[in-house]
C-alpha cells in the first residue's frame, strides 16, 4: 500500500517554502523528512500531531494529508 503525500507536499510549500525548513521546524534531518515524503520510512504518530499543529491541519483532515491511498492506472 502505497500513500500520495502531494497534498501534505503542497502544503509545507505553502506554509514553509521549502521542506528543509519544515524539517528543521519538525527537528528532523532534511534526509530523514526526505524518506517520510517519498514513503520510505512511516510517520509515527507524534510527528503526524506536530505536524499538523506546524501546518495547521485540523484532525478531521488528517487522513487527506498523511493517508491517502496513491491511485495505479489500469
Amino acid at each position: 500500500m502505497e500513500y500520495d503525500f502531494s497534498k501534505l507536499l503542497g502544503k509545507i510549500k505553502e506554509v514553509f517554502g521549502k521542506n528543509s525548513a519544515f524539517a528543521k521546524s519538525m527537528g528532523l534531518s532534511e534526509r530523514t523528512t526526505s524518506l517520510k515524503l517519498n514513503g520510505k520510512v512511516g510517520w509515527k504518530q507524534k510527528e503526524i500531531e506536530d505536524a499538523c499543529q506546524l501546518l495547521g491541519i485540523p484532525r478531521p483532515e488528517i487522513v487527506d494529508y498523511f493517508f491517502a491511498l496513491k491511485v495505479h492506472g489500469l
